[in-house]
C-alpha cells in the first residue's frame, strides 16, 4: 500500500490523503485551508481522475471543502461518511460555495456530489473493491470517525481530528481495541507543551470574565466554528445561565450556527445519552433553549451589535476569517467595555491569530480598526491535547509507522520527537508519498 499526501501535512488545513493498492485509491479527506485566500489540495488532474472513492472523517471544511472542486472535475465515484458528516457537509459547503464562489466548480458538479453521498455505521465493516474499511466514533463533533481501511496485509488507522474525553454533547473517542500497523494522527496540539488545563479551570476563569464584562455593561463576542465548538459554548453558556452562576443576559446566534443547531437536533443519537435523555425525559430541549436568540436578518444584526444593553454574541467565524463576527467587530472593537473570547484554534496568518496574539489594530475591508476590546483567550478545545495523542500511540496493538499530520510544522516535529523512540515516526510533506 501506498499512503500520498496531498495537504494537511506541515500544516492545518486542506487535509488529503490517498491510500493506493495495486486496483485501487482511494482519498482520506478532501479539504480546503482557509485564510487570507483560499488553498487546496495538491493534487493533479491525473491523480483526481485515478480516485475510486472518498472517506471522510467529518464535516469541518478543511476536510469536506474539496468535495466540489472533485466532483466539478469529473469524479463519480461516491464518498462515504456517517449520516451527521453528510448532512452538515452539504449545509457548510453550500455556504463555502456561497461566499467563496469558486469558478472551477459547476452545477453539474454539485449535482454529481449530491448523488454519490454514501451513509456509513459506526463499527460496521465494509468492503470497498479490495479495501475493508470501518468508521470508528472520534469525539471530535457530532459524526467525526477514525477511518480504518485495510487491503489485507496493511492496516491504516487514521485519526482525523480526535477527541478522547467526553464533552457535553458526545462521548470521547472509541479506541478500545485499535489495530493497525500504520496510523496517520493529527497533531493540532502535539507540542509538549500542549497539556490543557482542566476543563473545570477553564469554565470558572470563562464565567468570571464574562461576568465581569456583563458587569460593566459590555458584550462578549465568542467567535466560534459553526460545527463543534459553537454547540459546546451555547449548552455551557446555558447550563450556567440556568444554574444562575452566570448572570442572565440574551445570548444571540448568528450565521451557520442556527442551521447546525437543527442538524444537530435531528442526529440527536449520535450525541451523549445523558442529552437525549434531558430531552426524553424532560419537556427542556438544550437545543431550543429560550437563552438563544437566533439572528436572522442584517436589521436585527446591526440592533444586537448598537443597543446598549449585555449580551453574549455567539456567531461565526471561528478564526475570523469571514461571517457575521467581522461585522460585530467592526461595531465592537473601540469599545473598551467589550470582549472577545477566543475559544478555539487560531491559524497562523488568520485574524483570530492576530488579535489572540495582541494586535491592537486590524485591517478590516481595507480600513485599519483599533481594538481598545479585551481579547481574552479559553482553550475549549475538541482535539487532543499531547497527552491524550500519546495516550492515542500506545493504545495501537501492532504499531509500527506513525505519521504525523494536521499540525505547525514545530508541533508535528515535535509530536515525531516522541513517537520515534517507540515507531518509525515521520512529518510527511506535501507531495510526498511512502511505500508501506
Amino acid at each position: 500500500m501506498k499512503i500520498s499526501f496531498f495537504g494537511g501535512a506541515g500544516e492545518v488545513g486542506r487535509s488529503c490523503i490517498m491510500l493506493s493498492t495495486k486496483d485501487t485509491s482511494v482519498i482520506l479527506d478532501s479539504g480546503v485551508k482557509l485564510g487570507e485566500k483560499i488553498e487546496y489540495p495538491q493534487i493533479s488532474g491525473d491523480q483526481l481522475r485515478s480516485i475510486d472513492g472518498i472517506f471522510l472523517s467529518h464535516a469541518h471544511l478543511d476536510h469536506v471543502g474539496f468535495l466540489p472542486h472533485i466532483y466539478s472535475a469529473g469524479f463519480k465515484g461516491n464518498y462515504f461518511g456517517t449520516k451527521p458528516t453528510v448532512d452538515v457537509s452539504n449545509v457548510m459547503i453550500s455556504d463555502y460555495i456561497r461566499l467563496s464562489n469558486p469558478t472551477d466548480v459547476t452545477k453539474k458538479g454539485l449535482q454529481e456530489q449530491s448523488r454519490h453521498a454514501k451513509i456509513v455505521e459506526y463499527h460496521k465493516e465494509f468492503r470497498f473493491r479490495d479495501l475493508t474499511v470501518k468508521f470508528i466514533p472520534a469525539g471530535h463533533i457530532i459524526g467525526s470517525s477514525l477511518i480504518e481501511v485495510s487491503d489485507g496485509r496493511n492496516r491504516v488507522v487514521y485519526t482525523g481530528d480526535i477527541n478522547l474525553t467526553k464533552t457535553r454533547l458526545l462521548d470521547g473517542a472509541d479506541v478500545k481495541g485499535l489495530r493497525g500497523d500504520t496510523l496517520i494522527t493529527e497533531s493540532t496540539y502535539g507540542a509538549r507543551k500542549d497539556v490543557f488545563p482542566p476543563e473545570r479551570n477553564v469554565t470558572r476563569e470563562m464565567l468570571a470574565s464574562i461576568n465581569d464584562t456583563i458587569k460593566r455593561g459590555g458584550k462578549v463576542i465568542v467567535p466560534s466554528f459553526a460545527v463543534g465548538r459553537a454547540q459546546e459554548v451555547l449548552f455551557l453558556l446555558d447550563d450556567y445561565i440556568n444554574s444562575g452562576v452566570l448572570q442572565k443576559v440574551p445570548i444571540y446566534v448568528d450565521g451557520m450556527i442556527n442551521k447546525v443547531m437543527r442538524i444537530y437536533r435531528h442526529n440527536v443519537l449520535s450525541c451523549r445519552k445523558e442529552i437525549q435523555s434531558k430531552i426524553l425525559m424532560s419537556d427542556y430541549d438544550p437545543f431550543k433553549s429560550p437563552n438563544f436568540k437566533p439572528v436572522e436578518s442584517k436589521s436585527q444584526r446591526n440592533r444586537v451589535a448598537s443597543e446598549k444593553e449585555a449580551a453574549i454574541i455567539v456567531t461565526t467565524s471561528g478564526m475570523l476569517t469571514g461571517g457575521p463576527v467581522l461585522f460585530y467587530l467592526s461595531k465592537m472593537a473601540r469599545e473598551q467595555q467589550n470582549k472577545m473570547l477566543i475559544v478555539g484554534y487560531q491559524a497562523i496568518g488568520t485574524m483570530g491569530r492576530a488579535l489572540q496574539d495582541g494586535a491592537k489594530a486590524i485591517n478590516l475591508n481595507g480600513n485599519e480598526l483599533q481594538v481598545r476590546m479585551d481579547i481574552n483567550t479559553f482553550h475549549l478545545s475538541a482535539h487532543a491535547d499531547r497527552p491524550q495523542l500519546e495516550s492515542l500511540m500506545g493504545k495501537v496493538k501492532g504499531l509500527r509507522n506513525v505519521f504525523i499530520v494536521h499540525g505547525e510544522l514545530s508541533k508535528s516535529r515535535d509530536l515525531m520527537e516522541y513517537a520515534s523512540k517507540k515507531w518509525n515516526a515521520k512529518v510527511p510533506l506535501i507531495k510526498e508519498s511512502y511505500d508501506i
